[in-house]
This record gives C-alpha cells, structure tokens and sequence, in this order.
C-alpha cells in the first residue's frame, strides 16, 4: 500500500512542482506552435509532465536521505518516513492555496477537451498505448504461483536491474556501488532502479515495482510525442501515426528475411514458426532496435519523457524567431545581435527545466546528452536564446555534481569514432547501414524536407544532431551503447514522416491514399513482426524462473548486506543475484560496458580460486575485501583457472551448502576461519 501512496504523491508532487513552474502549462495544447487551434486534452501533456516531475524530486530526496542515513540499521525507512510526509504536506498546501484559498487552478476548464470525438480518439489512441505497454512488460516480467517469471528477451540486462534493485530494497547500497562489480563507485545510471527498489522495500511486490512505473514511462513518453506532433502539425491523424512510427520501426529487415528464404519454403508458416529477431546488421539479433529495448530497459522511457516534455516547452523559441524572419526577412543583425534574441522572456522556465533535465543524469543520461543535442541547434536560431544557456548550464551542473559523487575518475571518455557499429566505417559504408537499419524512412524524411516549411527543415536538422553524434563520437569504450541516440532521433524524425503522410491523405485522390499506404506498411512491418517476435520469444521459448522464497536468496538476505561482496563466477541471474548479493565480478559485459577494469579483476578470481595456501587465500580475500566465496558447478568447470576447492574448505568455514556432488554450491564465509593461518 505505502507503495501505491508512493506513486500517487509523486503525481501530486508533480502537479504541485508544474503549478508553480510552468503556470501557462495548462493551456499549452490549445494551439499549435504556429498559434492554430487544436483540439487537445491537456491531461496527455500534464499527467506525463506530474510523473516525471514528482518522481524525479521524491527519488532523489529519498535518496539523500537514506545516504545521510547510511549508518543506521535502515536508512530507507528513515528517509520514507521524513520524506512521503514532507511530499503530502507540500501537496496539501499547495492544493489548499491554489484551489480553495485563491481558487486559481489554471484553467481548470480546459482540462477537457470540449470536442467529444476528439475525446472518443485520444481515449482509444491511449487505450491503445496502455494495452501495448502491459503486453511488453508483463510478458517479461511477472511473479506467479511464488516463482519469478524472467523472459528470455530482458534476462541479459536484467542481471544487473535485479541485482540493484535488491542491493536497496534487501541491502544498504550507500554509498551506491555497481551489483555486478561491487566495492567500487557507480558508473552506471542507476536512480530508476532505486525507485523501484524503494517501492518493493515500501512494500509491492517486485513485478508490481517494476511493471507499474515502467508501464507509467511508456505512456509517458507516448503521450507526450502525440502532444509534439500535434504541436508541430496541427492534425490528429499526424499524432496518432507518430505514435505508430514510434513504436514500430522503419526497416528493411522483413524484406531482405522474406528474400533470403529458400525457394519453395512456405512465407507465413517461416514467419510463424521463427522465433529470433531478424535483421542483417550487428546486434540486430539482441532486439536493438525495437519494442524489446523498453522491455530491457525500463528507464529509457522515462528518460525520454522527460526529453520530450522539455523540447515541448523550448521550441516555441524556435517559431517565434522564425516569424520574425518571415516578417522582416533575413536580418543577420536582428537574429543573433537584437535584444529579443537574448533576453528572458521567463526565468522560471529555464531554471525549472535546468533542474528537471540535470536530475535525470542517473535516471538515464543518454537521454540527457540526446536532448541537450537537440536544445542546442534549435537554439542557434531560437530567440530567448540566455533560457537555453541557462538550463544547459544548470543541467552540466548538476550531471557534474552528480558524477563526481557516484563516480572515481572520469565519468565518459568522449573519442571520436565514425561509422558508429557499421561493418565498414566509411561515409558509404555508412550510408549503406543506415539504409538496411532504417529502410525507407530516410527518404520519406528527405521528401519531408524538401516539401516542408523553413520551421520543418530546421527542426528536422535539429532531430538529427543525435544521430550525428552516435556516428561520430564514442562516450564508452562499447559504442553500441549510441543505439538510443539513433532511436531518439527516428522518434523524432518520425513525426515529419507521419506529417507527409497526413498530407498525402488529405489531398483524397486514390493514388495519393495507396501511396500513403503503402509508406505506412513499408515503415512498419518489421518493427509489427518484431513485436510479434518479442512475444513468441517470451512465450515460446524458456523463461528464466526464480523461486520467491528460495533458500539460497533469503540466506543472502539475512545474512549479508551491500557492503558484502561475493566472489563468484560470472553470473548473469540466479537466486544468488535475486537475494541481492553485491558481486566481486559478475559477468563481465555489464561492468565492462560500463567502463570498469574487469580484466584487472578476472585476474583476482583466478588467484583466488587457484590459491595454494590457506596464507595466500587469505591475503588475497582480505586486499580485496570479500566476505563470501562461492563454489559451485561453474567454478568446477571453468576453463579460466583449476579451482583448488580443498584449500578453501580448509580456510574458511561452509555457512551454506545445497546440491549433490559436483552440482553443490558451498558458500564460504572468510569471517569464519577452519585454521590458523600463520
């Protein structure tokens, strides 16, 4: 229940916080950015707006809290208890001020669309997204019958998710340190899983904690695409179809798989029965590029909610500048030098979105970059341009701040590297992977260009500076990490393309209707079979089960906190990782996506299982603090070292055994020593 009233004061928060700061908010969606009237629910901007808003101020400040608590024997129910009452109490007199004592809730008559087939589509197009998003959350994740149901397409990155979120809501992860490569800083952004952590120590069950906000970001972030494309365009149709695009993407995928079947095979029954994620460039069989990133990574959605709401509220800037232009023509003067292209017109704006865009850095800081990418080309010919300045400087502070806080040394390594993860680094090469990735939907962008406005175009440059960037620069020594700067970039491109098609549709000649049609279906088709792989995959194929009452994870539970770290082999997911033990070196890709030095560390474990003395074990184990010492079947057979499994059952003292002969795991506790060690 506390869980719930959790999620509920976040939104209440956030209400409260936009109050106060975006106080024209509430009639935003009455006209388009070039002040045509719309029919728009305002609830489709402000309730992703609440969201994102209060959880990003109730997160941290829980936060804070329990890391200045970290002493005590728990720090997340001392900062719960100071902070969801703070959270009440803040909404109560906010609501009490703004509702009954001056009765000035913005607007308040505007919160409903006044045009009821308009409600009748916003109701079925959310609907829609809320169904979409249940489907791809629950399939991947969810507890029945006592057993924890993992799917095969989010078991990867879920490793480490599970082992954070575990590491807060059974540990005492202050301060934070990476699950995967415990005793060291955190590299990765991490805040999302705190929240849900919090949420199962507040008391949900950990599918609920995970699913519920995650299913919340979803629609977030699709709402709030619509509310751009409506902005931008003016037309529903345009609104609807950026949502289309968003979810299923443009590719050549299913084609060149329907290509290279072998004559005589059966199509639809090839396409039924295959269950892997088709398409011909790298790491397009992971699910790159599509519905099953949400899946994998839940904080994607809310990272880019926050993007889109921010782009939402800058690019007014843009159109006013480019009426200016309109009106008076070109006046290089007049652009960059007058006093309206500089002055504030609103500082309350650009500090609350400053602040709002910066808390994100360990939420999701691809997100970020993404969007201060974007901020800054539409800046170059925006007026009010110091509130851009402003909230990048706000943002760069706080991500600093937050940086040299979690992290030891350098938080990214920016290099520069063409070509992104093409085979062949070229500017062809490229352009080449760029045309089997994205199939068709750079040419419908291209005919967008060339037909549109100068606002379009402009816009349509500024969406690509994340692209760019993913082929020219590397933040991490694992580029592909760039995929969700491309992805934020289609997205947005994504609503020029549906604004071609809108206007195809509207000039009511066959021709034009087939060849919207037919754009539609070319830029969808595999993003739709993708959907229908992420679920076969997830039904068909074998889930990762975790048993919620296993021995092994509550004895982790009870018997170990965060600060413990666990030497083991390089574990993905197991109910070793469920009951949130803090690894000494995981699998390696996870911490060495990251950025750790995990060469450095499969050198300690193989020292330390090959260790010949009860001395050198002993000494090894102490320099790098490790509590417990796993043995089991993985260790056996490992190929890395010749484990010396008599000279740990000599040292130490087995506080946990389970299995038969060479399937036994035995847990070793180095506090617990079978002999003197001279």
């Amino acid at each position: 229940m506390l869980g719930i009233i959790y999620l509920l004061l976040c939104f209440g928060v956030g209400w409260a916080i936009c109050t106060y700061a975006f106080p024209g908010i509430y009639n935003f969606t009455c006209r388009t950015y070039d002040n045509k009237n719309i029919y728009l629910s305002p609830y489709l901007l402000l309730l992703p707006a609440w969201f994102v808003s209060g959880v990003l101020s109730i997160t941290w400040l829980v936060y804070l809290i329990g890391f200045l608590a970290r002493n005590t024997a728990s720090p997340l129910t001392i900062a719960n208890a100071i902070i969801l009452p703070m959270a009440l109490l803040f909404w109560g007199i906010t609501f009490y001020i703004k509702r009954i004592k001056n009765n000035t809730l913005d607007d308040e008559k505007l919160l409903v669309c006044k045009d009821s087939k308009t409600r009748i589509k916003e109701g079925l197009l959310l609907g829609g997204i809320i169904l979409l998003g249940a489907i791809l959350m629950w399939s991947t994740f969810y507890v029945k019958d006592e057993s924890l149901y993992i799917g095969v397409t989010v078991f990867s990155d879920f490793s480490p998710h599970i082992g954070m979120i575990r590491s807060f809501s059974y540990g005492n992860n202050f301060p934070t340190s990476y699950s995967h490569f415990a005793g060291e800083d955190i590299k990765y952004h991490f805040m999302f899983q705190f929240m849900v952590g919090n949420l199962e120590f507040l008391g949900l069950r950990i599918d609920y904690a995970f699913n519920i906000p995650s299913i919340i970001s979803f629609v977030s972030a699709f709402s709030l695409i619509y509310v751009l494309a409506l902005k931008i365009t003016g037309r529903i149709l345009s609104g609807v179809l950026s949502c289309v695009f968003f979810a299923f993407r443009s590719s050549k995928a299913f084609f060149t798989y329907i290509s290279k079947l072998p004559k005589g095979v059966n199509i639809w029954k090839a396409l039924w029965e295959n269950t892997e994620f088709i398409g011909d460039t790298p790491h397009e069989d992971w699910g790159l590029w599509n519905l099953n990133v949400y899946c994998n990574q839940r904080h994607l959605a809310f990272g880019i909610s926050v993007m889109f709401f921010v782009l939402i509220l800058f690019i007014p800037h843009l159109y006013r500048m480019f009426e200016t232009i309109k009106e008076d023509k070109f006046s290089f003067k007049k652009i960059f030098f007058s006093r309206e292209s500089w002055e504030i017109k609103s500082i309350r704006y650009p500090i609350a979105l400053g602040l709002l865009l910066g808390s994100l850095s360990f939420f999701h800081g691809s997100a970020v970059i993404g969007c201060l990418l974007v901020l800054f080309v539409i800046a170059i010919f925006s007026k009010h341009r110091l509130e851009f300045l402003i909230t990048a400087l706000i943002t760069l502070i706080l991500s600093i701040l937050q940086s040299r806080s979690f992290i030891s040394g350098q938080a990214v390594s920016p290099k520069f590297l063409f070509g992104f993860i093409a085979e062949n680094k070229t500017i062809f090469g490229s352009i080449d992977y760029l045309d089997r990735l994205l199939g068709i939907l750079p040419l419908v962008i291209i005919a967008a260009f060339i037909i549109g406005k100068w606002i379009d175009r402009y816009l349509i440059l500024a969406f690509l500076a994340p692209l760019i960037f993913a082929f020219t620069v590397s933040l991490t020594v694992d580029v592909t990490v760039n995929h969700k700067f491309i992805m934020i970039s289609c997205i947005l491109l994504g609503i020029f393309g549906a604004y071609l098609v809108n206007r195809m549709c509207e000039k009511k000649e066959l021709v034009y209707t087939i060849a919207a049609g037919i754009i539609i279906i070319m830029m969808t088709i595999t993003g739709i079979y993708d959907f229908t792989t992420v679920l076969k995959k997830n039904s068909r194929m074998g889930k990762i089960v975790l048993n919620m009452k296993d021995p092994l994870t509550q004895f982790v539970r009870d018997n170990s906190d965060s600060k413990d770290i666990f030497l083991t082999a390089p574990y993905t997911i197991n109910q070793l990782v469920f009951g949130g033990a803090m690894l000494y070196q995981g699998h390696q890709y996870y911490a060495w996506s990251a950025g750790y030095d995990t060469d450095y560390r499969d050198l300690i474990v193989k020292k330390i299982y090959e260790a010949k003395t009860p001395k050198e074990l002993d000494t090894l184990v102490k320099e790098n603090n490790i509590r417990y010492i796993v043995v089991d079947y993985d260790n056996r057979i490992s190929s890395e070292y010749n484990l010396n499994e008599e000279n740990i059952r000599a040292t130490y003292k087995c506080v946990y055994e389970s299995g038969y002969d060479e399937w036994k795991m035995s847990i070793f506790d180095t506090k617990v020593l079978e002999t003197d060690i001279q």
